[in-house]
Parts: structure tokens; sequence; C-alpha cells
């Protein structure tokens, strides 16, 4: 085939991650897909632990929503499925609203995953891609450590072998210390065994399944030695096919205002969270992929989710890296792990009643372990503690306070933490660089003019209402110092300048007629066709002159040194020569 055809079929809007097949490659993708099988079977039975659904649904999310986003999306690596962030997000926000494991919570939390994928579909069509780059690497470690110390804190319960009472892990953690010598023995020792398997796999190699084998092994020993008697089991699992259609329950508009927000959060997790993972794997390997596609495949993953009966999907960065590390390299490997699903779901599922529930607690413990980047949040104290106080709040106000609380506590300071860095330019001065024969630039405080009256300011943002007055301040003061000569024209280096809103526009007006009644006028060099169009706009080029806008920084001097070498050959008038405008 053809470079052109390939393309061509690249730009398919289906199958994006598949296509084109590498054949040389199939066989490392199927394999690739039975060790993601492996290790992911058993840890999104362990999710729905956390997000308090039947164990079947945790399967449910990996035959329909993995095949959809496969089919629609356009990353070639990023893996979808359960995941426990979302998962932490769904179970803190439905607290309250209905019995946790009941029918009804199973039916909230299908019909968050519905929501969560309708808001993709519309973040798609107006192209709100662009949002994840809204949530910072700071705020998202301290995010995900906070939802792993929750979770981590609220499985204890389980590995004891006590009940749940509550979602607080707080709570939750001084209640398990309190009656730590209530505990059971056969709960204990399972979760000890379970810890230790998984462990030890891992240090082997991250490709031998730990969670699998210790899944397989619990099932036997709990049928052999009868402990459904002694310890709580997963008792009866459904086989078959997930029941396809609308979840039921009574559908008004008060019941979607209250979910909103819980499905308005898990959107976020998933857009900043696959997106980033998509963009590390298409930089790794050199592959394209399009966020606004895969908002379209994450949108039909939850709607798959939502219509099979199961909870809310995300992309997930641990099943991704199992994949890489499997030697996966398209969407082949995920379409081969939904296969291997269908099969447990309709041969494999007898043998899961005899699980003890310890087991999955142990799992997902070790999970909620992993997320808690100690590494990440260590890095971000040494080289930048402000950042450091930012993700260590976001991550208390989870534990504290709550995963929606804080996921949205977390979008927050990302933007403000954004405009912090964005509205404030670092703004200097350009001067001559006469050791070079070049230009240099230096601070504001050395107002040095590039040629005897001339003075250059670079401004480094856009201008708007934020830095409006940071602009007038700055150029007002650079007018009242002191030079070489007396300053008779301030050119403004426009090149960074991409927007100019009504507010920055007004100040330019005063600026200017302030800046003429010292005597100075006031030019613009590479100001871009867009700002030049918003001048005009605002009436500023009028104010201005059409001949106060340069192309360069070289036609301001050679018009200054210009209209230097005229005066100087004809003195001016009691009136005095004008500076190039």
């Amino acid at each position: 085939m053809t470079q052109e055809g390939e393309e061509q079929r690249f730009r398919l809007p289906i199958l994006q991650g598949v296509l084109p097949v590498d054949r040389g490659g199939l066989t490392r993708d199927v394999l690739a897909g039975l060790t993601l099988a492996a290790l992911a079977i058993p840890g999104t039975m362990g999710y729905t632990k956390i997000i308090g659904t039947p164990v079947i649904t945790g399967l449910y999310t990996i035959l329909i929503p993995m095949a959809l986003f496969a089919i629609f999306g356009s990353s070639r690596h990023l893996s979808v499925g359960a995941d426990s962030a979302t998962a932490a997000v769904v179970a803190a926000g439905l607290a309250g609203m209905a019995a946790r494991g009941s029918d009804e919570w199973l039916a909230l939390c299908s019909l968050l995953a519905l929501m969560a994928g309708v808001l993709m579909f519309a973040a798609r069509v107006l192209r709100l891609g662009f949002l994840a780059d809204f949530l910072s690497r700071t705020v998202l470690v301290g995010f995900l450590t906070g939802v792993g110390v929750q979770v981590a804190l609220l499985e204890v319960s389980g590995m004891l072998g006590l009940q749940r009472t509550s979602n607080d892990p707080l709570l939750e953690i001084v209640r398990d210390l309190r009656l730590i010598g209530e505990s059971n023995p056969y709960a204990v020792c399972v979760s000890l065994a379970v810890l230790a398997v998984i462990l030890g796999c891992r240090r082997i190699s991250d490709r031998v399944p730990g969670g699998l084998i210790a899944v397989i092994a619990a099932i036997g020993i709990s049928w052999a030695l009868r402990l459904d008697a002694h310890l709580e089991t997963l008792g009866a699992v459904p086989s078959g096919l997930p029941t396809l259609g609308l979840p039921q329950v009574e559908w008004n508009w008060a019941l979607l205002q209250k979910l909103l927000p819980i499905a308005f959060a898990c959107f976020v997790v998933i857009l900043a969270q696959s997106a980033a993972t998509s963009r590390a794997y298409a930089a790794k390997y050199s592959d394209r992929f399009d966020e606004n596609v895969d908002m379209v495949g994450l949108g039909m993953a939850n709607l798959g989710a939502g219509l099979s009966g199961t909870f809310i999907v995300n992309g997930s960065p641990t099943n991704t890296a199992m994949v890489d590390g499997g030697g996966g390299r398209s969407q082949v490997a995920q379409l081969t792990t939904c296969v291997l699903v269908l099969l447990v779901l309709l041969f494999l599922t007898g043998p899961l009643a005899h699980l003890p529930t310890a087991v999955l607690s142990s799992i997902v413990f070790l999970v909620a372990v992993r997320m808690i980047d100690i590494r990440g949040m260590h890095r971000i104290y040494v080289e930048a503690r402000a950042e450091f106080a930012v993700a260590l709040l976001t991550a208390v106000t989870v534990v504290v306070v709550g995963v929606e609380q804080g996921i949205l506590l977390a979008m927050v300071l990302s933007l403000l933490d954004h405009v912090r860095r964005g509205y404030r330019g670092h703004n200097s001065i350009i001067a001559a660089d006469k050791r070079h024969k070049g230009w240099l630039t230096v601070p504001l405080g050395e107002p040095r003019q590039i040629a005897p009256g001339l003075l250059v300011y670079w401004f480094t943002n856009s201008l708007y209402y934020a830095n409006a007055g940071q602009f007038a301040e700055e150029v007002l003061r650079l007018a009242r110092g002191k030079g070489d000569a007396p300053l008779r024209c301030l050119c403004v280096q426009a090149a960074s300048i991409g927007d100019v809103d009504f507010s920055a526009a007004a100040m330019l007006r005063d600026t200017c007629k302030l800046l003429a009644e010292q005597g100075i006028t006031l030019v613009f060099a590479h100001a871009s066709p867009a700002v030049r169009a918003q001048f005009d706009r605002y009436g500023l080029t009028e104010v201005l002159g059409t001949e106060a806008f340069y192309g360069s920084l070289r036609a301001v001097l050679d018009a200054w040194e210009h209209l230097r070498d005229a005066t100087e050959a004809s003195p001016p008038d009691a009136a005095g020569s004008t500076p190039p405008a």
C-alpha cells in the first residue's frame, strides 16, 4: 500500500488505533492482550469494591467499553476500563443517595456513565480537548496521591475481615485500629498471603500476573478448605453477557441536577488523565493521536458502560503501561483482552463464588498504595516549594473533605496557577550591544536606550484587563527615567502580544496621551495582523497614526536615524521635529 493510501486509512473515523495493522507485530499485540487480561481482570473486580457494585460489573467494564474505544478512539496505546480515581469520585458523590451495593446504587452508577459520555460528546462538538492542558501535573500528582491514601485506608477493614461502616477514610481507619482485636484471623492470613504473592511476583517481573495467580490460588484454597464458612466470599456470580438497556431509575430533572456535578468531576478526571496518558505514549513512539477523536472514543466507551449495566470507565495509565510492557503497540491488544473477558463471562464465573472478599481488598490496597506518588511529591518539594504546597493541599482535601471536592479544588488551583504565571509578563528593555554590534535584553531597572532618544520596551504577554495596569505603570516609569539623551520615542516590541481587549485598549489611549504631553511618541514593532485589526477596531490606529507601526526593530532604528540625520542637517524650529510616528 502506498503512503497516501495508508494516510487515508488512518484518517477513517473508526479504527484509528488499529489501522494500519502491523502484521509483523500482530503476535506481539495478541500476547500483550493476554498479559493485560491476566493483570486487569482481578484489578477490575477489585475496583468494584471501591465503587460498591457487584463484582461482575468489573468484567463488564472491559467487555464493551474497551472494545468501543478501540474502534472509535485515535490512540494506539490508551487502555480504557475501570479506574480507581473515577471509581472513588463516584463512590464519594453517591454516598447517601442510595444504599451502597443495591440495584438503585448500580443504576445510578450506570446513569453517571451515560452522563459522562454525553459530556464527552459535548466537549468534542465544542472542541474542548485543550481543557486537559489546564490541569497541571502538580495538582494531578496531589489529587492521585490523595485518592490513593483515601482508597488504601478504606480497604484496611476488608483486609482485617471487619465491616466497613462509612466512606470517611479517617473515621474508618480510627475504627479499624480500635477494633483490631476483633479482626478475622482467616481474612488477615489471606490478605497477607495475597500481598506476599503480588509483591513477590512484582520483584521478579512486572509481567508476572501476581494478581491473577493470587486470585486463582485463593479460589482453589477456599474451595478445598471450605473457607466460606469462616470468612466472607463473593458468593454466586452470574454468568453470561450483560443486559443492554437504560438504567432503571426514575428519570427526572432533579435527579440529573444532583448527578451533574459528580459526572462533571469524572469528566474532568477522564479528560485530563486520558489525554496525558495518550500524549505520553504517542510521543514515545512518534504516533499520531487526536484528543478530540479520543473524546469520541471515551464518550462511546462510557455510553457502552451505562447501557451494559456497569460504571464509568477512564483511560487507565496502569493498564496502558501493562500493554506497553507486554509489547503491545496497537488496540489489537485491547481487543484481544475483550475476547478473553468474553470467554470468562461465558464459562468461568462459577469458581469466582469461592473467592474471599479479602483478596479483592488486598489487590485494591496495593493498587491504591501505588497511586501514592511519594517520589513525585518529593521531587515537587525539592524543585518547586510553592507548587508542593498546592499538591499537598489537593491531596489533603481529597482525604479529609472528599474526592469530588478534591478534583474541583485541583481545577481551581490549576487555573489560578495558570493566571498567576501568565498575566504578568517578565518584561525587559532591548538595548544596543556595542560589544557584539547587535542587541541584548536588559532589566527594566536599566532603561538603556537603543539609540539616543529611542527606548525599546519588550512586553511579553497579551494585553488585557489583568496586566493593562502593569503595562501603563512600566511605560510611564520608563518615560520618567533618565537616559543618555532626552527620551523622544518609546517603541513597544509587540511580537509577544497576541490579543488586546477592551480594557487594555482604553489604557493604551490614555497612556499615549500622557506620553504625548511629555513629548514622547509611542510606536509599535512586530505587531501581528490580528493585533493591528484590533487596534483598528478600537480606534487606536487613529490615535497613534498609521505610521506608528513597523515591521521590525531595524525599521524603527532606520526611521529614527533618518529623522536624526535630517534634524542635524536642518535644525528644528521652535515647535521641534517629531519622532518616527
